[in-house]
């Protein structure tokens, strides 16, 4: 359950990451268009970027990994550590959805755009990767990369958690992927208008996954019952956030 868990949040957490400032920008400022003008290849860029994400995704999974080893070491019950996950996962929920105006710092920090005219391409690329696959050192645009740091520390895994972290990163990495498909600037307007039109999207699906995380932690803690429950309950908790957001939206 735990590794299902863990391995569901850190996809989330790492797709919902291309909507960040930083995410973004990498998409309008490594594309093919770009990179032909730096006398680039594309794909050498992608492929840097990547690499970069992952490093940073290895330690952000090294990070993890020496937490995961002391609780490990603590040998506390299962009860426990399933507890503790349903509340981590409430908090990340009751941060996406805004609840009562609250939310867990967003860490506010662009990658800096004039490494693109400093420094040869291997730097600013595989830089922005470690960057953005680190996870906490760029805009934070999910509560899911808490929760995936929380759920990893608790595995008292530490391969497991080193993994996720790698995992967060090589997903957050792959994201440039998308930007191979602007060949033309009309194709770079349309894939950052078809991004642009998804962001609601890619919250609701940050949103979902914190649920299922909930209700699976629940779930194991005491049996389907309480899984159903408290996806029951976690699932009104966001409906009535979701309302009352909307209601301040129309009246401001």
């Amino acid at each position: 359950m735990i590794i299902t868990l863990l391995a569901l949040t850190a996809v989330v957490a790492a797709i919902r990451g291309l909507w960040s400032p930083c995410g973004l920008s990498m998409l309008s400022a490594l594309n093919p268009i770009a990179e032909r003008a730096r006398g680039h290849r594309f794909w050498v860029t992608a492929l840097w970027y990547l690499a970069g994400g992952l490093v940073g995704g290895a330690v952000l999974g090294g990070a993890l990994a020496g937490g995961a080893a002391l609780v490990g070491l603590a040998s506390w019950p299962a009860a426990v550590t399933w507890s503790l996950a349903i509340a981590a996962a409430a908090t990340a929920l009751a941060s996406d959805v805004r609840l009562g105006g609250w939310q867990l710092p967003d860490h506010p920090r662009q990658v800096d755009e004039r490494w693109l005219t400093t420094y040869r391409r291997w730097i600013y690329a595989g830089g922005f990767g470690v960057q953005i696959g680190a996870g906490f050192a760029t805009y934070v645009m999910t509560a899911g990369v808490y929760l995936l740091a929380a759920l990893a520390v608790l595995s008292g895994a530490p391969s497991m958690a080193f993994a996720s972290g790698v995992l967060f990163g090589a997903v957050r990495g792959s994201t440039i992927v998308l930007a191979g498909w602007a060949q033309t600037p009309d194709r770079l307007t349309r894939l950052m208008a078809r991004v642009d039109v998804l962001t609601g999207a890619s919250v609701a699906l940050a949103v979902g996954a914190e649920l299922v995380v909930g209700a699976g932690a629940a779930w194991a803690l005491a049996g389907p019952a309480a899984g159903v429950g408290a996806a029951v309950l976690l699932a009104a908790v966001t409906a009535y956030a979701t309302r009352a957001g909307r209601r301040a939206v129309a009246t401001s």
